[in-house]
């Protein structure tokens, strides 16, 4: 005798479905909080004062990129990490060649893309040789015998009497500078971390309506 029992509805199609339904929400659970945690830490930087530019360096990634699984993964990282992690750290920064750091004081103004010149880019940029002064007390300097212009910059002097012309401190010189620690990343990390159990419930349950 052969019996054969026949399951209406079909239970391993339905099993497959369901775990069709799991895979797509592990996948949007892992990119909703990617993307979240980008946009915090991007949030995070410019509420540091540190500028547009390094919180575009923040990207993110959901893994595999191509197909759903219940093994999705999300990447966040930042193209510029040295910096980053400068600033989430607080670090001791030295100068690589064991001589001074040069601070760009105001006068100095900017670079290209409002970045920091340094003391080689500001001569070649204003034509003009900077003049080393030792300080016994406090940060020692370096100085262009020039003018400040209406921009507060200093500039030649293009007086032929010498007029109007003076002593501009361009650079601090210090051994060392403490970067202060102006960014708590893990924070943000940990908030997303601790997000992804009810992102999967709830795209899971949002596959099912």
């Amino acid at each position: 005798m052969k019996l054969k029992i026949d399951f209406e509805p079909d239970l391993v199609a339905m099993l497959q479905e369901e775990v069709r339904a799991g895979e797509r929400a592990v996948k949007a659970a892992m990119a909703e909080a990617g993307g979240d945690l980008k946009q915090a830490w991007r949030r995070q930087i410019i509420g540091a004062g540190l500028g547009h530019r390094l919180p575009r360096t923040i990207r993110n990634r959901t893994y595999p990129q191509h197909t759903d699984s219940l093994d999705a993964a999300a990447l966040v990282w930042s193209n510029a990490p040295e910096i980053v992690s400068a600033h989430d750290r607080g670090v001791l920064i030295r100068s690589k060649a064991g001589f001074w750091l040069a601070i760009p004081l105001p006068a100095a103004g900017k670079g290209r893309g409002g970045a920091r010149l340094t003391p080689g880019e500001w001569e070649k940029r204003r034509g003009m040789r900077l003049r080393f002064v030792y300080r016994r007390r406090g940060p020692s300097l370096l100085v262009a015998d020039g003018r400040l212009n209406t921009r507060g910059l200093g500039v030649a002097s293009r007086s032929k009497t010498g007029r109007g012309r003076a002593t501009v401190p361009i650079f601090l010189l210090v051994p060392q500078v403490r970067l202060p620690k102006r960014l708590d990343l893990d924070r943000d990390a940990e908030r997303a971390l601790d997000s992804v159990p009810g992102l999967i419930v709830a795209n899971w349950l949002e596959t099912r309506l």
